[in-house]
């Protein structure tokens, strides 16, 4: 047999190199960032100015309930005589209380009606007073204890056998004469002291006549009324 002569090995190739990578395109150099701009610093904000405490609004008072309309005049009536018939009662004098719902002396057209309350008796005098002071304070008095137990405001008048009438009527003639005189003789004329009721009596008795006016000078119970001529004024 031919020995086969032995085929030297082929010396192993080296293992290929890793194929050489392509040389990568060199990157463009990155442009420069703009450099941002300095945020404008922020203005500090105002301190906000602490709001006051709104008061609170006081709450309305309650309005006072409007006093009830008073009773029936003839109820008025009645405790208007029983009252004063207790005063005068107090005031050991025998008396007569007669009442009537009439417009008062002197109050006009439209007046509206009153109680009147005229006490009839002997001596009576005291009831009246100087200048009818007394008289006036007798009703103030009446007026006051009605009004309490009516819970409103009752017009009461009280005379004395017919003292208030017959000194309604006296002023007016009074008023009327002195007015005649200023205007004969230009000058004005003052006239007694009179209580308050008694210087209206005056002034609207007056109140037409186109030659004369008058006005109330003084205070407390020397106030009186002046008749002047108005040529004068």
């Amino acid at each position: 047999m031919r020995l086969l002569a032995a085929v030297p090995e082929e010396p192993e190739e080296p293992e290929e190199a890793e194929e050489a990578k392509k040389p990568e395109k060199p990157k463009k150099p990155e442009k420069a960032k703009k450099p941002e701009k300095p945020k404008k610093p922020e203005k500090p904000k105002k301190p906000k100015k602490p709001e006051p405490e709104k008061a609170e609004k006081p709450e309305k008072p309650e309005e006072p309930e409007e006093p009830e309309e008073p009773e029936e005049r003839g109820e008025l009536d009645e405790a208007a005589v029983s009252v004063l018939e207790t005063l005068l009662t107090h005031l050991g004098l025998e008396a007569q209380v007669v009442s009537e719902i009439k417009p008062p002396l002197g109050g006009g057209e439209g007046a509206p009606d009153v109680i009147t309350l005229n006490v009839k008796g002997d001596d009576l005098g005291i009831l009246i007073g100087r200048r009818g002071q007394t008289l006036a304070a007798l009703q103030h008095i009446v007026r006051l204890i009605v009004a309490n137990k009516a819970k409103a405001r009752v017009p009461i008048v009280i005379d004395v056998e017919g003292y208030k009438q017959r000194r309604y009527d006296a002023l007016q003639a009074l008023a009327r004469r002195v007015a005649e005189q200023v205007k004969t003789r230009g000058r004005p004329f003052a006239l007694e002291p009179m209580p308050a009721y008694e210087r209206r009596i005056v002034h609207l008795t007056l109140a037409d006549d186109p030659d004369i006016t008058t006005e109330s000078t003084g205070e407390g119970e020397v106030r009186k009324v002046v008749i002047v001529p108005k040529q004068q004024r």
